[in-house]
């Protein structure tokens, strides 16, 4: 598929509307889930080199980070700048700034492709788990250059291949069977869609960044039972939630349960499930 007939525009305005609708369920899982992902954050701030009084750009923020994590690296001499195409999100990251005192932290609603933000010469943008769903990977590579100062870094951290995801894989083809849904575009906004991360390193090339550098970061989640991994992936999912809104209440009964079903094998004889998931960080200069 071609560019030019991609509907970027309409992606934009579906990916907002998805995640908007998901903010509340992140609200419910925002302190287990920044709690187990920390250190993802934290080594996307290292790998920025970001330091005392540095100015950062957090691209597609959503509930706060890397942003917060960045935003107290710097210091009161520094700025942090969260941006996010979802009002509702950005909300939930300004309350949770403002729980910690946060004063040297913005937020800005817009997408990733204009990141239509005052500030120019960032000594580093981050952004964690956002790129999987952006229209136009090209178009954020190029903004995100045209607003770092010359020598400045870009981190980011995408998901790894299915095989190494299952918190995110884990039950798809069955509830894709049960929903009669075909196997997604390559093209299409998917939390698995930058697994290979030859697109991302090309668009970033192209973008002008070099010295691209590329890490495994292993993200461990436990849930107290298997419907509790369901109930996550429900609340914290936008295009899951998106997807399951469409089908037959007796559809979405089903599909809840094999999603279940497919977690229980993770459970040990206490019924805990623990997962381990790959995480890609990928760093770059310009």
């Amino acid at each position: 598929m071609s560019d030019q007939t991609i509907d970027f525009e309409r992606i934009r305005r579906e990916q907002r509307e998805m995640w908007n609708n998901a903010a509340p369920g992140w609200k419910r899982m925002s302190a287990m889930l920044e709690k187990t992902a920390q250190h993802v954050a934290d080594r996307l701030v290292e790998l920025g080199q970001v330091g005392p009084g540095d100015h950062v750009l957090d691209i597609a923020s959503g509930s706060g980070e890397p942003g917060i994590t960045a935003a107290r690296k710097v210091g009161p001499g520094g700025l942090g700048v969260a941006t996010d195409q979802s009002a509702a999100m950005l909300e939930l990251a300004r309350e949770r700034a403002a729980a910690l005192g946060l004063r040297n932290i913005k937020f800005v609603e817009t997408d990733a492709e204009s990141l239509a933000v005052e500030e120019r010469d960032f000594n580093a943008a981050l952004c964690r788990w956002g790129l999987m769903f952006v229209a136009d990977l090209d178009a954020v590579a190029r903004r995100i250059a045209a607003l770092l100062a010359s020598g400045g870094s870009f981190a980011t951290a995408v998901w790894g291949p299915a095989d190494k995801v299952p918190m995110v894989a884990l039950g798809e083809d069955a509830v894709r069977q049960l929903a009669k849904l075909p196997p997604p575009e390559p093209s299409a906004p998917h939390p698995l869609k930058l697994a290979d991360t030859t697109a991302l390193k090309r668009s970033l090339t192209g973008a002008g960044f070099k010295d691209i550098q590329v890490e495994p970061v292993i993200v461990k989640f436990e849930w107290k039972s298997a419907e509790a991994f369901t109930a996550q992936r429900l609340a914290l999912s936008a295009p899951f939630r998106a997807m399951l809104s469409k089908q037959t209440p007796e559809l979405q009964r089903h599909i809840l349960g094999a999603l279940t079903s497919a977690a229980s094998a993770y459970a040990d004889p206490s019924g805990i499930v623990r997962m381990d998931n790959e995480a890609i960080c990928i760093a770059a200069h310009l």
